[in-house]
């Protein structure tokens, strides 16, 4: 076996413990402050994932974009990642994990420092594409090595730590963002990154372990359909909403290139003598179910992270910080939910019964959204988002567990990179599917709904009492239309919930197709990888 390429004085691994010990894969010196720093990684990447979004019209003034044009900036940051995570597996094995994770931190880290200096509009884009390239291989690094340095009994609570950061980041993202753009300055949302990723990058160098390194071919053609699907679906969904989606050429040749090569690369991987993926990882039952569990998390997720705050401001005429102040009560949920569960899960449970608890909870809060009305004050936004972050902390813990389950350690970055991979394309559809909804059915609601105001209806919209009233009466009418608006964007995000609630409901049936995992550290096998 080749060498590790640890420096001495690193957290280096122990020797195999026997078959069945509950020990972890790898040793540390420091496990705790090793957690510090994965998890200053992970919450790095994911905050960068939401926090510019508050600051684009900054941006745009700067930068000398456009409306169309600034959106690059979120795009550009997607896909590059997006196409980047499924080589985490092959890279890691190929030069180190370890390596892998202390070069994504400096190249993110870098990046970072060099989008808080650009001064045009390609620049950032291309900038940006550098630093989702370095943050596509954080996530599943940081999840493998959470459960690598935890022994099988403490994994379901490392899950808990590790899960906190990916579903709170999405929520505090937007609220940091606001408050360093309206205090400071736009940049300061990228070089905020700098002092946290020298601290991470300090950590990790004295105290992170590598898996061995394992000289494995690339799957060039493979990964070649794989990025083109991935890339293809990406543009499309953040394209589709400006150019009418299949009503445009450009969208539907997108749509058709991602199909066909999506296509392809399943026949690829059916096909091949060495496929880019090993095909034991989608031979296991538990790894594809949760795959199809992690695209429902995304929706689920990044969907409403998606409507509730321009609703919040539109709508309510909640300012920013006040709309990031309500938007918390759900990640507060989540840690609660999560910090449960994983004690929950390492009691012997059955994670199975958890995941269908938190997709029952999730479905009821998304009905109760679906009650809400414009005369509404701040308590139902509180209380329910808090049920759906007990929800989604329910399901995200214990679903990591059992599909990771019944893998051997040597599969843990690869199955951890296509979980990843399907919360992102999950939280993209999503976005895209509510936002064109949203889209369709303000316009379908405010044609239904002006219908009714008529002369018989409400005398102030009889052409003939406006032109008594004169300019008064052009008032009368956009005050009507300023209202019928309000009413339409309503009931267009109340479709948008129902949507989004029954998808929550068609996926707990799946919970069926999930094998309960062997309690942990009862003496079930572990399998292991050892160091030299």
């Amino acid at each position: 076996m080749a060498s590790a390429n640890l420096r001495p004085g690193a957290g280096a691994a122990a020797a195999a413990p026997m078959p069945g010990a509950d020990e972890p894969a790898l040793h540390t010196t420091n496990r705790p402050l090793l957690t510090l720093g994965v998890m200053a990684a992970t919450i790095m990447q994911i905050l960068d994932s939401t926090i510019a979004n508050v600051a684009l019209p900054h941006m745009q003034a700067s930068l000398g974009g456009t409306a169309d044009t600034i959106t690059w900036v979120l795009t550009s940051y997607i896909v590059a990642s997006a196409v980047a995570i499924p080589i985490t597996g092959w890279l890691a094995d190929r030069i180190g994990s370890r390596n892998l994770f202390l070069i994504s931190v400096v190249g993110f880290v870098s990046a970072s420092m060099l989008c808080g200096l650009a001064t045009s509009l390609p620049e950032m884009v291309g900038f940006r594409v550098l630093q989702g390239i370095a943050a596509a291989f954080m996530n599943p690094l940081s999840q493998t090595v959470m459960m690598d340095i935890n022994k099988p009994s403490r994994q379901a609570g490392a899950m808990a730590v590790w899960g906190m950061g990916i579903m709170v980041g999405p929520v505090l993202g937007p609220v940091l963002g606001g408050y360093l753009t309206d205090n400071y300055d736009w940049r300061w949302v990228f070089y905020v990154n700098v002092p946290v990723g020298i601290a991470c990058f300090a950590i990790l160098w004295t105290l992170l372990p590598s898996r061995p390194i394992a000289h494995r071919s690339f799957d060039t053609f493979g990964f070649s359909l794989l990025a083109i699907a991935i890339a293809s679906l990406q543009v499309m969904c953040d394209r589709g909403q400006s150019n009418d989606w299949f009503q445009s050429w450009e969208v539907t040749i997108e749509g058709l290139i991602a199909l066909g090569a999506a296509l392809m690369f399943g026949i690829h991987m059916a096909t091949a003598r060495a496929p880019m993926f090993d095909r034991e990882l989608l031979r296991n039952r538990n790894l594809v179910t949760g795959l199809g569990f992690m695209v429902v998390v995304g929706v689920l997720m990044m969907a409403t992270m998606a409507l509730l705050p321009p609703m919040l401001q539109t709508l309510f005429g909640y300012p920013v910080l006040d709309t990031g102040i309500l938007l918390m009560p759900r990640g507060i949920g989540i840690v609660i939910s999560m910090y449960v569960a994983g004690q929950m899960v390492q009691r012997g449970h059955d994670t199975r019964l958890l995941i269908g608890t938190g997709l029952i909870i999730a479905t009821w809060s998304l009905y109760d959204m679906t009650q809400w009305t414009l005369v509404m004050n701040t308590t139902p936004f509180i209380a329910t988002g808090f049920i759906q972050g007990i929800g989604l902390g329910l399901i995200f813990i214990p679903l990591n567990i059992t599909a990771f389950a019944t893998l051997a350690p040597r599969y843990r970055t690869e199955a951890a990179s296509l979980m990843n991979l399907c919360r992102n394309i999950g939280a993209s559809i999503g976005i895209s599917m509510v936002t064109a909804l949203l889209s369709h059915n303000i316009q379908a609601s405010h044609q239904e709904l002006g219908a009714h105001i008529t002369a018989y209806s409400y005398n102030p919209a009889d052409p003939t009492m406006a032109s008594v009233l004169g300019r008064s009466g052009e008032t009368v009418f956009a005050m009507l239309n300023a209202e019928v608006n309000r009413q339409s964007a309503m009931i267009a995000y109340l479709d948008d919930f129902k949507l989004m609630m029954l998808l929550t409901a068609f996926a707990i049936p799946l919970v069926l197709l999930l094998r309960r995992p062997a309690r942990p550290g009862a003496g079930a096998p572990q399998p292991h990888v050892a160091m030299d």
